[in-house]
């Protein structure tokens, strides 16, 4: 049996995108991290690994389910990816 695999789906820079701005709508951490480690699985894991100087392992482990990355590390990965954060005023419901 086949289980499914975001980063099996993740195949465009638009993809990424909307990865990421889909999680930080759901504003929780966990489903972030999920994205970003997704997202870092789809582009090698190991190349994102060495560009930042952590172990293939270490990095995995943190943006795994219920890993728990530093702000550092998060805001690493996505300039690694080529991206990078930015702050909005929420739209008022």
């Amino acid at each position: 049996m086949y289980e499914w695999d975001m980063a099996d789906n993740i195949n465009s820079k638009e993809d990424v995108l909307a990865y990421l701005e889909a999680a930080f709508e759901e504003n929780d951490t966990e489903t972030l991290f999920d994205v970003i480690g997704a997202i870092a699985r789809s582009k090698g894991m190991m190349t994102i690994a060495k560009k930042l100087g952590l172990s293939r392992e270490s990095l995995y482990k943190s943006l795994s389910t219920g890993g728990n990355p530093s702000f550092n590390t998060v805001v690493k990965v996505l300039d690694n990816l080529g991206y990078q954060l930015s702050v909005r005023q929420k739209v008022p419901a």
